[in-house]
């Protein structure tokens, strides 16, 4: 296995450019490396099932498993399971790697009661891993409820997790976002039903700005000018541009 800094310099060389993209777009914090993450799980937490567990991805994009698209991939959930020895070699399918290969953010954990380590792992069109994974996560289940339907606490939409309403920022800030029942990914991938964030900002007294991120990014670093904004997030099919959902809006404060 390569060393760990041989990993990262493999993963910032990957990961896609940003700042050319729009004058708002601004480069991650120097000390965040490309990772993936749980959005509403931490350590140690207890939860009952089932459970919709979310994802997160910063500084690369997401893109279904049709053709190979630089600077995305799509997720992996290892349960029990330590990182793979052989980064060179396909990830396996079964019960103990779970596969997101249509550009999902989420999942509906159906685990019985006991204890589970977790594991997000980004990998390639051909299921090859990237460096880019989370750190191990322990979780307790402590009961199943079984007249629960899994099925139906999936409701498709768009959400924006990251600012709050009236979240006290300073800029450069992150803007992480999160589609349910949806699938995201790089506008390259043209199929049906796939479709990219596209972030609309609007503020008294200027133009309407709209960032799309299409090169299937879930996360942005952002630095506009100083006011107040109302931002909703928008997901638009990459075939045709049409908006398949649009999140409540979020009003922050951009100071002086």
């Amino acid at each position: 296995m390569r060393s760990y800094f041989a990993w990262i310099a493999a993963a910032l060389l990957a990961a896609p450019a940003l700042a050319a993209d729009h004058p708002w777009l601004s480069s991650p914090l120097r000390t965040q490396q490309p990772e993936t993450y749980f959005t509403n799980l931490r350590d140690g937490d207890s939860i009952e099932t089932p459970f919709v567990l979310k994802f997160g991805l910063s500084r690369y994009g997401l893109a279904p498993i049709v053709k190979p698209v630089d600077g995305a991939g799509h997720h992996h959930l290892l349960v029990n399971r330590d990182l793979p020895l052989d980064f060179t070699q396909p990830l396996p399918f079964n019960d103990q790697y779970i596969h997101f290969g249509k550009g999902q953010m989420e999942t509906v954990l159906t685990f019985v009661p006991g204890t589970y380590t977790l594991r997000l792992l980004l990998a390639d069109h051909k299921h090859i891993p990237y460096f880019v994974y989370s750190k191990p996560m322990k979780i307790t289940v402590t009961k199943k409820n079984d007249d629960v339907d899994p099925k139906t606490l999936i409701q498709p939409g768009v959400a924006i997790l990251e600012p709050r309403s009236g979240e006290p920022l300073r800029t450069p800030f992150r803007v992480r976002l999160h589609a349910s029942g949806l699938n995201v990914g790089h506008v390259d991938i043209q199929d049906k039903g796939v479709g990219h964030f596209r972030l609309v900002a609007e503020r008294a007294g200027a133009p309407t700005e709209r960032i799309d991120l299409v090169k299937g990014l879930t996360e942005v670093w952002l630095a506009p000018p100083p006011g107040t904004y109302k931002f909703r997030v928008e997901l638009l099919q990459n075939a045709d541009q049409q908006v398949m959902a649009t999140s409540a809006p979020v009003e922050i404060e951009v100071p002086r």
